[in-house]
């Protein structure tokens, strides 16, 4: 099926390149307007860029405000978009594996960069309460966590990389991008700074999720131990009754305060571990993605970190 969906893939890039050379409105538009162009997959890399690069490039993203971004497929015009890129930036992993198929047939000017590659990357990890045969016929490879974003300090080497591509592609705007890019990379400093002394000054150690779990990058980084309903990004519905059980005692036994769910969660598992005890169930953001209503408002990476900070900060006091 893999090798099928790719063939379609290659297949529609090249039908999208001949078309574009016909001269639709698409197509000039991207070749009147001499900006650098880059395109990301989602969210935090499309905000990364922008606050790097300002008005000097025309930054455009994939999967669009309100899609749940496991859901995403790419469509025609995204194609299009990728093949007319100077910069497209991409997770990479399993999700990504429609990239993958597309690259060789783009566009030779198009350069486009896997972000898992400048990151040291974790595998995902197994939790209490959930079997290998819960996961199906692939529970035994193992898989690297492609949330890399997710960790502040992630995101510092993400966007000096997303910076340095500018720099080397469009040396005409490299000191607009060199100021812009320095301050934003200080701006995500300081978060990491702050979320850093909350983890520090904790009472506890531990936070739960009674959701997916996309913040292995995160956790790892501050120091904190974690229980969880899904493992990764989990396409499962329903937790295990062992699992379920799990994580409504040890919210029970550590006066655990606080059960998380992610953004575009029905939040039915965190409400469930939340009855009958005095925890309380609050929204931390993945930044995978963000609502039509949060991107019109002009929520950032920072913005969106900066509330899960504070949610934190209540979890772990």
């Amino acid at each position: 099926m893999k090798k099928l969906i790719s063939f379609f893939l290659v297949l529609l890039l090249m039908v999208l390149s001949l078309c574009s050379c016909g001269g639709s409105d698409e197509s000039t538009q991207f070749q009147s307007d001499s900006r650098l162009k880059i395109v990301t997959t989602i969210f935090p890399y499309y905000d990364f860029a922008k606050h790097i690069t300002g008005g000097k490039a025309d930054v455009q993203m994939l999967l669009s405000p309100g899609t749940e971004p496991h859901d995403y497929e790419p469509t025609p015009s995204d194609i299009i978009k990728i093949n007319h890129a100077d910069l497209f930036f991409y997770t990479g992993g399993e999700s990504d594996a429609w990239v993958e198929s597309i690259l060789e047939s783009v566009n030779s000017h198009v350069k486009a960069v896997k972000l898992m590659d400048v990151v040291d990357l974790l595998h995902e990890e197994e939790i209490a309460g959930h079997s290998h045969e819960e996961e199906g016929n692939h529970a035994h490879e193992e898989e690297y966590d492609e949330h890399i974003w997710t960790s502040p300090v992630n995101a510092v080497k993400i966007s000096s990389e997303i910076l340095s591509r500018a720099l080397s592609l469009d040396p005409s705007n490299s000191a607009y991008y060199e100021y812009s890019g320095q301050a934003y990379l200080q701006e995500l400093e300081r978060l990491d700074t702050k979320i850093r002394g909350i983890a520090k000054q904790g009472k506890r150690r531990e936070v739960v999720f009674g959701d997916r779990f996309p913040f292995l990058y995160f956790v790892k980084e501050y120091g904190l131990d974690y229980e969880c309903a899904f493992p990764g990004c989990s396409s499962e519905t329903e937790p295990s009754v062992a699992t379920v059980t799990h994580l409504i005692d040890f919210v029970r036994n550590e006066n655990i305060p606080i059960v998380f769910y992610l953004d575009f969660s029905n939040q039915a598992v965190a409400n469930l571990l939340c009855e009958d005890v005095e925890a309380q169930p609050r929204l931390f953001h993945s930044c995978h993605s963000v609502t039509s209503e949060e991107f019109d408002k002009g929520v950032t990476y920072i913005s969106l970190m900066e509330q899960n900070a504070d949610v934190l900060k209540e979890a772990l006091n």
